[in-house]
């Protein structure tokens, strides 16, 4: 900090100062003060702004060296604002409140987008452990006898789980790629079940369909939700009986499997828990319903689970964006 800079931002409050001094130079001279008295007390108020302006410069650049000595030995930049010491003047009291609510909001959005990036990374190792299964598969069946309906069941784990890891990667910017449009029920349906025949035939799980009613969605969307509860029931429950029914703005999808322990219904829906059931398997990244609820907010779409152990499970998508043709 160079003195010159500090009289440049000091020359309001020293302009005023000059016209006090020549104001009250002017009024000793007409109470018919003496000259000499007057050039006295004018050379006594330049020294004390003078002692002024240099301690106050010496003290100044003694805090800014001490600022830029914190800057450079702090390593995440953005804390800066968390350590700086409080200022004494009233204007720079409020100017460092300010700063102090912008840098809490950015360091909450630094350790959020840390922590996205961790999770990010957790999975993305996990999902790469999980697809060696059906790839290691069907390198085995094709050294076999290359049954083409195993290898089919297989590549379509393996396209179930390339699927779920890029509806994660666009879950910030599901938006984008979400087009609503007036469709119905039982065509989405019939869609998801059919793109998963072999796992459900591999699982020896039948299917039911009935209903169907008129609603404003997303069909890609709604397509991957209802897939991957058949891909949970042919995971969790092989053998098992599926009935998904489409009835008054409700899709209600339930299996006779093994259901879910009741501490752990509320806790499904939460990224990467995989339960009792996940652990017990021990092939789950626990974020297929995650990523099917995260989804399902983004539709106006409200996700709700019941279920009892060793009896059933019953999801309910319920339809908030309904129309009528």
């Amino acid at each position: 900090m160079k003195f010159r800079d500090y009289l440049s931002a000091k020359t309001i409050t020293l302009s005023f100062l000059c016209i006090g001094a020549l104001l009250a130079g002017v009024f000793l001279a007409f109470a018919e003060v003496s000259i000499s008295l007057i050039a006295v007390m004018e050379l006594f108020f330049l020294f004390l702004t003078g002692s002024w302006l240099l301690v106050s410069f010496v003290m100044e650049r003694r805090n800014i060296r001490g600022l830029q000595k914190l800057e450079k030995e702090l390593d995440d930049k953005y804390l800066l604002g968390e350590i700086l010491p409080p200022p004494t003047g009233y204007l720079e009291q409020q100017y460092y409140r300010m700063f102090k609510t912008i840098s809490r909001s950015a360091v909450g959005l630094v350790e959020e987008t840390r922590r996205e990036k961790e999770e990010y990374c957790d999975y993305v190792e996990s999902w790469i452990h999980e697809i060696k299964t059906p790839l290691t598969a069907c390198s085995l069946i094709l050294d076999n006898d290359g049954d083409v309906r195993k290898l089919r069941r297989e590549l379509k784990r393996a396209d179930n789980l390339t699927e779920n890891i890029l509806y994660y990667a666009r879950l910030r910017s599901a938006e984008k790629d979400t087009k609503i449009k007036i469709l119905q029920a039982a065509a989405v349906i019939e869609e998801a079940v059919k793109s998963q025949m072999e796992l459900l035939i591999a699982s020896k799980i039948s299917v039911e369909t009935e209903g169907s009613f008129t609603v404003c969605t997303d069909d890609k969307s709604l397509c991957f939700i209802l897939k991957q509860l058949l891909i949970n029931s042919a995971k969790y429950c092989p053998g098992c009986h599926v009935n998904i029914i489409a009835v008054d703005g409700k899709i209600i999808f339930e299996d006779d499997g093994i259901g879910i322990p009741s501490h752990e219904i509320r806790r499904v829906t939460e990224r990467g828990f995989t339960g009792s059931n996940g652990r017990h398997f021990g092939r789950s990244t626990g974020m297929g319903l995650y990523i099917a609820n995260e989804l399902c907010k983004r539709l106006d779409v409200e996700l709700q689970v019941e279920s009892e152990e060793e009896k059933y499970t019953r999801i309910t998508l319920l339809f908030r964006n309904l129309t009528k043709l």
